[in-house]
């Protein structure tokens, strides 16, 4: 099974990762093809070379045309999050199971005809199987299951704003992964998503919130994405397709 990583915040690159051969599609797109711990994976930075784009100017749709037009057949994916949970401190690992779209987007690779996807496993059963048996096999710390909230950004929540959130059942917050997830979705590729808890939701604590923060919690965790993506494609190379 040919797969991707497409790096949220903080991981342009990954440890172990072997750069053979860097594309660049546009100024804004740019796609590193090489091997993980010898595996073979495309990796593609959300926020382009540098984190230069902010989430709303993200070509989600471009991106996940051309994960397709490689032959991409699943993505595994980082995401920088806010917790909605007292419970979940900064550095804990969520698998995402389900989500709460918040955006102010319609995010589709159908335009012009009417096509309705089924949504009942937001996120690849395969994928998130993957990823559960990779953690508990590598005594990586991971919670099983997490709603994700997707807001539009840029900027963070109100403290309003995220105890509504929370008691509409939401456990993390963030601003990239839904369109992801849809787009994926459409295009009939595999989509699973390990979101970092990187700061508590405003309101949660009395510190502010800023994005060095968020930068220094991810560099931390990415040693361990590295090995847990890495296990994770070891299982995925003997997946039929």
């Amino acid at each position: 099974m040919k797969a991707a990583i497409i790096g949220g915040t903080g991981v342009q690159q990954l440890p172990g990762f072997e750069l053979q051969q860097e594309l660049v599609l546009t100024d804004e797109v740019h796609l590193f093809i090489g091997r993980l711990e010898g595996r073979s994976v495309l990796l593609l930075p959300r926020h382009g070379k540098g984190h230069r784009l902010p989430p709303h100017r993200i070509d989600h749709r471009r991106h996940v045309q051309i994960l397709k037009e490689q032959g991409i057949q699943a993505v595994l994916t980082t995401a920088a999050v806010g917790s909605l949970r007292p419970d979940w401190t900064p550095g804990t690992l969520v698998l995402l199971s389900d989500f709460l779209d918040f955006t102010r987007t319609v995010y589709t690779l159908y335009d012009q005809e009417v096509v309705h996807t089924d949504f009942s496993e937001p996120f690849s059963p395969l994928l998130r199987t993957v990823l559960l048996e990779t953690a508990r096999e590598l005594g990586i710390p991971l919670q099983p299951e997490g709603v994700y909230v997707c807001a539009p950004g840029p900027r963070y929540e109100t403290p309003a704003e995220i105890r509504m959130f929370r008691m509409l059942g939401g456990d993390v917050i963030g601003m990239t992964v839904v369109p992801e997830a849809v787009l994926c979705r459409e295009a009939g590729i595999h989509y699973a998503a390990v979101s970092v808890v990187t700061n508590l939701g405003t309101g949660l604590s009395d510190r502010s919130l800023s994005h060095a923060e968020v930068t220094e919690v991810m560099a931390a965790a990415v040693p361990m994405i590295a090995r847990l993506f890495s296990g994770a494609l070891r299982r995925l190379q003997a997946v039929p397709l």
